[in-house]
């Protein structure tokens, strides 16, 4: 089998340290098992080092661990930077990696158990279980203080996006162009939910027609094909359609297309957002855009790139699409996925009780309807006048259409 004991550790061959000679082959065995099964570096990488850590911090090799061992790494990790816990995910994402690991070296498959008792009496065991690694019960483990952006601190972040490009141009500094595409780039991972990976890998060619809506032309959708893959997959494909409520975003496309990203000269680049030095926008770069215009909207600190695909999940339940739509825009494979990103506004569940007011079937109880209730449910404000339902037709920072100049 790919990562077997025999394949990774040459025959005939008499190590004078035989124990670190023995833990690279199973790291290299294990490296090429995952590589079989089409897990990509990213994954890969990240793992070896975890088992390089653990056997750093105990001192030891793995077919010397035992539980104890493994238990007080885990501990210090939650103790070691005071202020900043281990988040409960990260724990468990570890403990599942090192899960793994010792499934591999402990399979009679490979040929571990047997060449570490031939070479060091005694082999290695699966030390994590059920009585000692952190419980799956809750679906959202992520730190509470991370939510979507209200329709106000939408408009707020986009404006300070905008006015960062006339601060810069009002003081004739370089960088007004760059700061445009970023405020544009911000406006677009909302308008379609999309993840940081997917927005950078946005190629020209990804623009889509929606034959359904002309008016919208070349942007009534984006195909996003550099979506979030399963393990041991290509990355997923989905076409992301415009929707009304954001239909401003169409003319801030229009403009990038036709006078901003031109004015990078990209020449035969694909790339949609183009940096400066006519090369792909990166990651990091996504993220400094988004925390620049985050300080100049003097927004919470918790609050980051990811919170505008939430925004977004949760804008579209509450404008009334159906969660399935919801669940196809942002690539979601089961709904109670996209459950987890969404948390509709208090005014939102208001209307849904004021439109079940309307349609209340009161003879099922035996009495009618009972209006004084019905008129009770609407007085929303807390000043008690009737809750205002914004409208949501043109959806936040609609008013952020107008076309910057682009010098």
């Amino acid at each position: 089998m790919p990562g077997a004991a025999h394949l990774v550790l040459a025959d005939g061959v008499v190590h004078l340290d035989p124990e670190p000679a023995v833990l690279e082959a199973m790291l290299e065995g294990w490296a090429l098992q995952q590589r079989t099964r089409f897990l990509r570096e990213s994954t890969i990488r990240p793992r070896i080092a975890l088992i390089r850590r653990l056997a750093r911090f105990t001192n030891e090799y793995p077919w010397q661990w035992d539980p104890s061992e493994v238990e007080a790494f885990f501990d210090d990790l939650r103790t070691r930077r005071p202020g900043r816990p281990l988040a409960v995910s990260t724990a468990r994402n570890y403990q599942n990696d090192l899960r793994l690991f010792f499934d591999y070296i402990t399979d009679t498959r490979y040929g571990w158990p047997s060449t570490c008792n031939e070479r060091f009496g005694r082999a290695p065991v699966q030390l994590l279980h059920e009585w000692n690694t952190v419980t799956h019960t809750s679906e959202y483990e992520g730190a509470a203080e991370r939510r979507p952006l209200t329709y106000d601190e939408v408009q707020t972040l986009f404006d300070a996006a905008d006015g960062r490009v006339e601060e810069i141009r009002a003081r004739r500094r370089k960088g007004s162009l760059a700061a445009l595409r970023d405020a544009m780039v911000l406006k677009t991972i909302y308008a379609f939910g999309l993840r940081r990976q997917e927005a950078c890998g946005l190629d020209l060619c990804d623009l889509r027609r929606n034959p359904k809506v002309a008016d919208y032309g070349r942007f009534g959708a984006i195909f996003v094909r550099h979506g979030k893959a399963s393990k041991g997959g290509p990355p997923k494909r989905r076409s992301v359609l415009t929707v009304p409520e954001m239909d401003w975003i169409v003319d801030v496309l229009d403009q990038y297309v036709s006078e901003v990203r031109p004015a990078f000269v990209p020449g035969k680049h694909p790339a949609f957002w183009i940096t400066e030095r006519r090369d792909r926008m990166s990651l990091r770069r996504l993220n400094e855009a988004f925390e620049t215009a985050r300080r100049s909207a003097d927004l919470p600190a918790e609050l980051d790139l990811h919170s505008l695909r939430h925004s977004y999940v949760t804008h579209l339940i509450e404008f009334g699409y159906p969660e399935k739509f919801v669940q196809d825009q942002v690539g979601h494979a089961y709904a109670s996925t996209t459950a987890i990103y969404s948390h509709v506004s208090d005014e939102y569940r208001n209307r849904l009780l004021r439109r079940s007011l309307h349609a209340r079937h009161g003879d099922l109880w035996g009495r009618k309807r009972d209006q004084e209730d019905g008129h009770r449910l609407a007085a929303t404000d807390p000043d008690g006048g009737e809750g205002h339902v914004p409208d949501h037709g043109t959806g936040p920072a609609a008013g952020r259409t107008r076309r910057a100049s682009v010098t």
